[in-house]
């Protein structure tokens, strides 16, 4: 039975990093090996096999596609409306080394992103930005994909651990704060990593270590301060707001500058007055203020719009629950509304945006094709028991060593679903009884429910998913079986001294 759950996910490995299939020919035969593994070896039902698939599909189009079509039109918008014109000209008098600008914009801007909305968004809108301003559009998503590691935990304010801590009946703050320790090292080192990849050396970090070092700092510090006294809602973000902030007030007061990363002029029509910078900028103020308000953060908005939904029941199984769409504060929604009203403020006609949307949804094909298939791949390995199998086996084989692997398992759930959430939802139940199994104090058990979250962070850097947003967002092909080896060799050492982080962790508690 182990081989059978484990097929999908080998198919998914070879088929990317071997063959170098393209993922949206490669995400379907994972789909059918799944059906029928679940049907063979775990006695489900045609009927539960394919609704659990329906399911699947349902929520890669709300609200994961959703987010990707309106974060990639708000930014194929702003290129119509000359709006990234004007940003890549403001951002180039913060810097014009593409260093600084992949902290400021992957690194603090993205970080934010993903901890407000999630969904891909941080990687889909960063990678584009990035791509505008000259960086190599392969490079563009990989550095993303490492940036948008660390605040999947933070993801949608907090939900991960949110719900790691329902799932599990620990303190929010508790689940928060140990997750925030676990991934302290990742926070640190991953700006330098990020630079290192980018300029496919380590001789890229020339100049770059003392700022790396302070968006590292400044990214664990506040995170670390706002999980231990408020939760998981308003960590990530604390600590993406400092970590952008004191990288823009590094490069103001220590300019960088390197010919070999000088970003290539751009063409300008003189300065840039305040209301032609706030137009510019106008779809990304929109897109936090409506985040924003929209969020937990704001109890009586949050609650009212949500009430602005739709249930139905798809998946006939013994699990089922109702598939809720929210129809206003879904991101997607947000992400959309907000575009549509910068575009009239900058003089572009409904037929334009039409025209730009509709150019949006043809490029967008084969990441539809993509996400629907591994989502529905992901819901029948949940529900027919599959992902348990794999982990509940690796539990056996591990006994007391079991928290060594902990957040290896939890990054499995996030390479297969593309969603700390997902990860969370289907084992952090699990983690959290093997630890009691293993006979943990009460404060270790929530320190191993934790790193499922924290593994599921690493295991988004190489997710299908991921790849696919990020590969859709800059307008290239053929190139996942190339960030997937990527990813593999990030992955690999990250999540062995996570292992590492956990084990030795548990003994101080």
């Amino acid at each position: 039975m182990f081989f059978y759950a484990l097929s999908p996910i080998l198919w998914l490995i070879i088929s990317l990093s071997v063959f170098k299939m393209p993922a949206w020919k490669a995400c379907p035969i994972a789909l059918i090996i799944s059906f029928f593994s679940a049907m063979q070896a775990f006695e489900m039902s045609f009927g539960d096999t394919l609704t659990a698939a329906l399911e699947g599909s349902a929520l890669a189009l709300w609200p994961i596609l959703s987010v990707i079509v309106a974060a990639i039109f708000t930014y194929n918008l702003s290129v119509s409306t000359k709006g990234i014109d004007k940003i890549k000209q403001m951002l180039s008098s913060v810097s014009t080394d593409q260093r600084m600008l992949v902290l400021i914009i992957a690194w603090g801007f993205g970080g934010f992103l993903e901890c407000m909305s999630g969904f891909g968004t941080a990687v889909a809108i960063g990678a584009s930005m990035l791509a505008s301003v000259g960086i190599n559009p392969v490079s563009a998503v990989a550095v993303c994909l490492l940036a948008n590691s660390v605040p999947t935990a933070y993801g949608s304010i907090g939900l991960p651990l949110t719900t790691l801590s329902r799932l599990t009946e620990f303190d929010p703050s508790l689940i928060a704060t140990y997750a925030t320790l676990q991934l302290g090292f990742v926070m640190i080192i991953m700006p330098f990593l990020m630079i290192a990849a980018f300029g496919k050396s380590f001789k890229a970090l020339r100049g770059m270590i003392p700022v790396c070092l302070i968006a590292g700092v400044m990214y664990f510090i506040p995170s670390l301060a706002a999980a231990y006294f408020t939760g998981a809602g308003l960590a990530g973000v604390a600590g993406a707001i400092f970590a952008m902030g004191s990288i823009v007030l590094y490069a103001k007061k220590f300019p960088v500058k390197d010919p070999e990363y000088e970003i290539d002029e751009i063409e300008t029509d003189g300065e840039i007055s305040f209301s032609e910078g706030v137009r510019a900028w106008l779809p990304f103020i929109l897109i936090f203020v409506f985040l924003m308000l929209t969020s937990k953060l704001v109890p009586p908005v949050h609650n009212a719009l949500n009430q602005i939904s739709t249930s139905l029941m798809i998946y006939t199984g013994e699990d089922a629950s109702l598939f809720t769409i929210n129809w206003i504060t879904a991101p997607g929604t947000l992400i959309f509304v907000a575009a549509v009203i910068s575009g009239f403020i900058n003089n572009a006609s409904v037929s334009d945006m039409v025209g730009v949307f509709s150019r949006t949804l043809k490029t967008l094909v084969p990441t539809f094709i993509t996400i629907i298939t591994i989502i529905g791949t992901a819901r029948i390995m949940g529900y027919s028991g599959m992902t348990t199998s794999i982990a509940t086996t690796t539990v056996a084989a591990t006994g007391m060593m079991y928290p060594a692997i902990s957040a290896f398992i939890g990054s499995v759930g996030s390479f297969i679903t593309g969603s700390a959430t997902s990860s969370c939802v289907l084992l952090g139940k699990l983690q959290a009884d093997s630890a009691l199994v293993i006979g943990a104090s009460p404060n270790v058990q929530a320190w191993i429910a934790a790193s499922n979250a924290t593994g599921s962070c690493l295991g988004k850097i190489m997710s299908p998913q991921s790849i696919a947003i990020g590969v859709a967002a800059v307008g290239v092909r053929g190139v996942e079986s190339q960030l997937m080896a990527f990813g593999v060799k990030v992955y690999i050492p990250f999540i062995i001294v996570m292992g590492a982080v956990i084990y030795f962790g548990q003994m101080l508690l």
